[in-house]
């Protein structure tokens, strides 16, 4: 018989690139969304089917990790065998704004969801999106026994989640995992992310759209992979036998400016041309280096990304040149093509 998935967040980068991998397996997924007055869901429109079909695999409910109540009612009804809390207010910067609303949402919505599953009585696996950025100040690299030091209300909510996801694996013994994955890009990347800011502001200097870009703090250093690969590693967490946390990174770590340089070089263009200081994306207190050690998910995983640093600046950057009518280099689409990494055609117009 074919599993039963739950994830929160499937509107999201994460959440669309797993609800198309668990589908693609077989399983019925169930997503949550957030009620809006306008569609957020275009990043699932390719997988999205008419409930009034026969034989529908994918099936949306409205709901929100911050109502205990609708997650209580949805876990009952979908009886799933396996939840991905992937919901968060997801932006670290806008966390130093809406700090209350970032604990609630990331942290007490955590809780909400684990409470619902452990009252439902359900043999349920739980995957808990648990972020790099817990680490913080913590000196690198940073494995599963780097202490965690937040330097943002979004760390500090993820901290609270990722150790109610343990204790409700120790109290209850339920089958509870975290992901701790390091920052995972791509062309379903938001663009208010500095990734994502970085290659489709390229893609409308090039179409004669805008002058300049604004950035930040151009030294920190981050491990930056590709989202589909990580993603099917949360379904790998949970077909283990035993419960565990992992680290999810390249190993690699580059700075901001890095990505500016390696992104307008690919692009054809100048950088210092383009880019302006703005001390508004400045942070009150700032990450300044993450790198992975993801040797246990190498080792019980078999983790080994075949997208790197460069593979992954030139896939989003053809992509979002493709998404303004733009011919791009191409090679980013050709290294993917030749890996069998091409995982949906949505992907050629990304949203």
């Amino acid at each position: 018989m074919s599993k039963t998935a739950f994830i929160t967040g499937i509107t999201g980068q994460d959440g669309s690139y797993l609800a198309e991998f668990l589908l693609s397996r077989g399983y019925e997924v169930h997503g949550v969304i957030r009620r809006t007055s306008t569609f957020n869901t275009q990043r699932i429109t390719h997988i999205f089917q008419d409930p009034h079909e026969a034989d529908v695999h994918l099936k949306l409910h409205y709901g929100d990790v911050t109502d205990a109540s609708s997650l209580s009612l949805l876990i009952r009804e979908t009886e799933p065998d396996e939840v991905y809390n992937l919901a968060a207010q997801s932006h670290v910067r806008v966390s130093f704004d809406l700090p209350q609303y970032t604990a609630m949402v990331n942290g007490v919505g955590t809780i909400s969801l684990l409470e619902a599953i452990r009252q439902s009585k359900q043999d349920v696996r739980y995957y808990q999106a648990s972020s790099s950025e817990m680490f913080g100040a913590s000196p690198p690299p940073q494995n599963e026994q780097t202490i965690f030091h937040p330097l943002s209300p979004y760390a500090a909510a993820k901290v609270y989640a990722h150790w109610v996801t343990v204790n409700y694996r120790e109290a209850y013994g339920m089958f509870n995992c975290s992901g701790i994955l390091f920052n995972h890009e791509s062309p379903r990347r938001g663009r208010t992310f500095v990734t994502r800011k970085v290659t489709h502001g390229i893609a409308e200097i090039l179409a004669k759209k805008i002058d300049v870009l604004y950035f930040g703090n151009l030294d920190a250093k981050r491990d930056w992979g590709y989202a589909p690969e990580y993603t099917e590693l949360m379904w790998k967490m949970l077909q283990a036998d035993k419960p565990d946390d992992y680290v999810i990174g390249t190993g690699e770590s580059h700075s901001v400016r890095d990505l500016i340089i390696e992104a307008f070089s690919y692009a054809g263009l100048e950088w210092e041309k383009y880019i302006k200081h703005d001390e508004r994306y400045m942070r009150p207190s700032d990450v300044n280096y993450l790198l992975s050690d993801p040797s246990k998910a190498r080792k019980k995983l078999g983790w080994n990304p075949k997208v790197r640093f460069k593979e992954l600046v030139r896939i989003m950057v053809d992509y979002d040149m493709l998404s303004v009518g733009l011919e791009p280099p191409g090679e980013g689409i050709e290294f993917l093509k030749k890996n069998g990494l091409l995982w949906s055609n949505s992907e050629e117009t990304p949203g």
